[in-house]
C-alpha cells in the first residue's frame, strides 16, 4: 500500500485515525497501531509479516534477557544472537543472489565452468529499516541508553508502525519512547494541524514534482546509450532533484502522520543540496540513517580516537557498509566507497575549501553529489560509464521527449532545493491563506494520483 494510493487516503487512514482517537487506553492505542502495521504491510505481501513479526519477536525477549540478567555474559548473549539472527534474515533476503552472481562473475573471469544457480528469492520491502528499528533497540539496551520494555505491544507497535515502515526514517526507540509511553494522554487536536501540513506537502513533493520528473527521464535513461550531452544532464539533474523530492516527500508525510496520531517521528532531511561540503550533505540527507552510521557503526570501529589513517579506514568500511545497506549491486558499493573518499578529502584539506566562498562550495558539493547519483541511478557501471562520458564529453544524440517541460520542473525544483526552507522551517500554520494553498495543493495531488499510475516511492527497494 502506498500513501499516495486512493485506498490509503479514503479507506485506510480514515480507519485507522477514527479508530485510534475512539481508543482510550494505552493497550487499546498499542494493539491498534500493530494490527494496523501489519495490516498495511500485508497489502505488499501477507507472506512476509511473519518475517517481521519473528524478529520482533526475537529482538522483544532479547530486551526482556538484559532487565532479567546483569552477568556480562549473559548480556552479551543477548546482544549477540538476535543481532546473528536479524542480520542473517537480511543477508539472506538482500544479499544471497548478489553473492552467488558475483562467484559466477569471478568464476567466468578465469574460465570456469562452475555456476551456482540463483535461488528465485523475493526481497521483503521495509526489511533493510525494520531490521536496523530491531538492531538499534537492542544494542541501546545493552548500552543502558535505553531501558527494554516489558510491554510486548508498546515494541511490536514500534516496529511496525505504518508511517515509517516501509522506508524510515530510521526511527530509534529512544526518540519516540516518551511519546509512546504517554500515547493514552495524547491530543488529537495538537498534532491535527502541523500532522496535515506535512502529509499535503509530502505528498506534493512526491506526486506532483517528483512523479512528474521522472515520467521524463525514465524513458531517456532506458536508452542512456542515445542520449546527447545535453540529455544526460538533464536526466542527471533530473533523478537528483527525483530522488530528493522523492525520498524528503515520503519523510515528510511520515512525520505528518506519526503527528496524526501522537508521535513525533525525526527530521530526516535538513535541505541537503545547500550543502557546503560532502561531511554537510551527509549532516542533512537521511540524517536518521546517517546517525545510525555514526552511531553504531563508525563510532565502535574506532571513529577518530586512532590517528588519521585509522580514521579513514573508518570512513570508508562504514560508507562502503551504507553504500551495500542500500542495495546489492557493486554500483551501490562504489557509491559508498565514492561518499566515503570525498568524506576523507573533507578532513584532509577542509582547511582549503572553507576559504573558498559559500556559493562556489555549495556549487562544488551539488556538482560531487550528482556525479555520485548517476551510480546510484545506474543498473550497471557500463551505463554509468556511458551516462559520465556524454555529460562530459561532447555527444550528439536523442533529445528527450518533454524536455522544455523538464527545464520548467528542474527550474522549480532547484529553487526549492537550494533556495526554499525545508519542512521543518515552515510554521505549519492553518490560518485562511496558508489553508487555502494545502487545500488546493491536496486536490491537485487527487487529480494526479486519479490520472496517473501510483508510482510507489524509489526507497522502497531499499
Amino acid at each position: 500500500m502506498l500513501f499516495n494510493s486512493l485506498i490509503f487516503l479514503y479507506f485506510f487512514l480514515p480507519i485507522t485515525y477514527l479508530v485510534f482517537w475512539r481508543l482510550r487506553t494505552r493497550q487499546q492505542r498499542y494493539v491498534w497501531l500493530t494490527v494496523t502495521g501489519y495490516v498495511f504491510y500485508s497489502f505488499w505481501n501477507y507472506r512476509f509479516c511473519s518475517l517481521m513479526a519473528i524478529s520482533t519477536l526475537v529482538s522483544y525477549f532479547a530486551g526482556l534477557g538484559f532487565l532479567r540478567w546483569t552477568e556480562p555474559r549473559q548480556r552479551r548473549l543477548c546482544l549477540i544472537l538476535p543481532i546473528v539472527f536479524d542480520l542473517l534474515l537480511l543477508g539472506f533476503f538482500k544479499y544471497a543472489n548478489f553473492l552467488l552472481e558475483t562467484f559466477n562473475q569471478v568464476v567466468r573471469v578465469f574460465q570456469g565452468s562452475t555456476q551456482v544457480p540463483l535461488p528465485d528469492i523475493v526481497l521483503p520491502i521495509g526489511i533493510s529499516f525494520y531490521t536496523f528499528h530491531t538492531i538499534t533497540y537492542i544494542v541501546d539496551a545493552y548500552r543502558g541508553v535505553i531501558t527494554p520494555t516489558r510491554n510486548f505491544f508498546e515494541f511490536s507497535c514500534y516496529v511496525s508502525l505504518f508511517s515509517q515502515l516501509v522506508a524510515g526514517p530510521i526511527v530509534r526507540f529512544r526518540e519516540i519512547e516518551k511519546d509512546l509511553e504517554n500515547i493514552h494522554q495524547a491530543d488529537r487536536r495538537r498534532g491535527l494541524n502541523i500532522g496535515w501540513s506535512f502529509l499535503v506537502i509530502g505528498m506534493s513533493k512526491k506526486v506532483l514534482l517528483a512523479d512528474s520528473i521522472a515520467a521524463i527521464i525514465n524513458p531517456g535513461l532506458a536508452q542512456y546509450g542515445t542520449l546527447s550531452t545535453w540529455s544526460a544532464w538533464l536526466c542527471a539533474l533530473g533523478y537528483a532533484y527525483q530522488l530528493y523530492f522523492d525520498f524528503s516527500g515520503y519523510s515528510d508525510m511520515a512525520v505528518g502522520l506519526g503527528h496524526l496520531f501522537g508521535l513525533r517521528l525525526p527530521q530526516n532531511f535538513h535541505s541537503p543540496y545547500q550543502a557546503l561540503d560532502i561531511a554537510d550533505f551527509w549532516r542533512r540527507w537521511h540524517m536518521s540513517l546517517s546517525r545510525v552510521l555514526r552511531d553504531y557503526l563508525y563510532i565502535p570501529l574506532g571513529g577518530n580516537r586512532d590517528g588519521n589513517v585509522a580514521m579513514y579506514r573508518n570512513l570508508m568500511l562504514t560508507m562502503l557498509l551504507g553504500g551495500l545497506w542500500h542495495g546489492a549491486a557493486w554500483t551501490f558499493v562504489f557509491w559508498g566507497g565514492y561518499h566515503g573518499a570525498f568524506l576523507a578529502a573533507t578532513k584532509m584539506f577542509g582547511g582549503h575549501w572553507e576559504r573558498l566562498p559559500a556559493a562556489g562550495r555549495r556549487a562544488g558539493t551539488f556538482l560531487l553529489v550528482v556525479i555520485g547519483w548517476v551510480f546510484f541511478r545506474a543498473e550497471s557501471f557500463a551505463m554509468a560509464a556511458s551516462l559520465l562520458s556524454a555529460m562530459f564529453w561532447w555527444k550528439p544524440g536523442v533529445t528527450l521527449t518533454g524536455a522544455s517541460t523538464l527545464v520548467c520542473l528542474l527550474a522549480l525544483a532547484a529553487v526549492l532545493a537550494h533556495a526554499g526552507p525545508n519542512s521543518f522551517e515552515l510554521k505549519h500554520d492553518w490560518k485562511p491563506a496558508p489553508a487555502l494553498g494545502f487545500a488546493t495543493l491536496f486536490v491537485l495531488c487527487i487529480a494526479a494520483i486519479y490520472g496517473e499510475h501510483q508510482s510507489p516511492f524509489l526507497y522502497f527497494q531499499f
